[in-house]
């Protein structure tokens, strides 16, 4: 089953977060609790982990991309 992964809110005024860096690349498998991304807000990167075990299929954000909060960054093929 494909799932979207979606910037996640990480502060309640929080409207968007620069994607800084992928740690994962398209077609690896990922474990639940793995850091996938890295998001910047006001100045502080955090890491996005994976919630559930699968396979990384798209990434839809480029690296740099400011993204607004809960829009789909990746695609995420789980069992």
């Amino acid at each position: 089953m494909e799932k979207e992964l979606l910037m996640p809110r990480l502060r309640p005024e929080m409207t968007t977060g620069v994607l800084c860096a992928w740690l994962r690349e398209e077609g690896e498998t990922v474990k639940a609790g793995e850091p996938l991304y890295e998001i910047e807000t006001d100045k502080v990167v955090n890491q996005v982990e994976a919630a559930e075990d699968g396979v990384l299929l798209r990434q839809l954000r480029e690296e740099g991309d400011e993204v607004p909060v809960l829009t789909p960054v990746a695609i995420l093929e789980t069992k």
